[in-house]
């Protein structure tokens, strides 16, 4: 009797630490297993200089969304597909922007709010963009020196 208590009790704990495994790791892996709910955006860019789904969406450094899916249009544009958080309202005049968290590292895209009153809603394209600065280019230019 008290041997099967114990098994009892190591099962339990066994699953319990299973399972916080796995809750850790979908949530290191920045996915969401509940799905939070936001709303699609896209924006078209000339160059997203390696931006990758999955990458954060940012207003002011706080994280609003995430990069949905990046597709190249019939005019060879980068397409990014952004989901923002439903409680956050995005203004028509905004402008998205692709940078890089310090010098070398990951692109996020980056949402300077507008002034307009126009809300932007589901599904709708935000027409103000800035591409990501191609570093390689800008010391190429230097190099040769084509810097204007």
């Amino acid at each position: 009797m008290k041997r099967l208590n114990l098994e009892l009790v190591v099962g339990v704990f066994v699953l319990i630490g299973l399972v916080s495994l796995g809750y850790l790791s979908v949530r290191f892996a920045k996915m969401e297993m509940f799905g939070r709910g936001g709303y699609t955006v896209y924006a078209e860019f000339d160059n997203i200089g390696g931006l990758k789904p999955g990458a954060s969406v940012e207003i002011a450094g706080v994280q609003v969304g995430r990069v949905k899916s990046i597709t190249l249009t019939e005019d060879y544009l980068a397409r990014v597909e952004m989901v923002i958080d439903r409680n956050v309202k995005l203004q028509e005049d905004a402008i998205v922007s692709i940078k890089t968290k310090g010098l070398i590292g990951e692109k996020y895209v980056e949402i300077t709010p507008g002034g307009s009153e126009e809300i932007v809603a589901e599904g709708e394209k935000l027409s103000e963009t800035e591409s990501a600065i191609d570093i390689e280019d800008i010391i190429s230019r230097f190099v040769f020196g084509k810097l204007e």
